[in-house]
């Protein structure tokens, strides 16, 4: 996760949180989260290297929408990361738990 970009990181937070979601649902999220609006070209390109470092798996819904799903590998990022920080601000709170 160190490699990661902070938009990158919020990507796999709001994957993590959703039952499949599509690109619109997590654009829709991060837009409310950084109160601006993301564009499909910073989106997808981001939402693509993920599912290349095997952190996110991108499934097809139907022909025009796709949906993405965090790996166990991502969930072991992300549990990683939250023991980090865990261990930087008191708490260890673990998404698989």
């Amino acid at each position: 996760m160190h490699d990661l970009t902070g938009f990158q990181r919020d990507l796999l937070y709001v994957i993590a949180g959703k039952d499949e979601p599509h690109g619109l649902a997590i654009k829709d999220d991060l837009e409310n989260y950084y109160e601006k609006e993301i564009h499909h070209g910073r989106l997808y390109p981001n939402l693509d290297t993920l599912v290349e470092k095997g952190l996110v798996e991108k499934g097809e819904r139907d022909r025009r929408t796709n949906y993405y799903a965090l790996t166990s590998r991502g969930s072991r990022e992300i549990d990683a990361r939250r023991e980090w920080e865990a261990d930087h601000l008191g708490e260890k709170p673990s998404l698989s738990a």
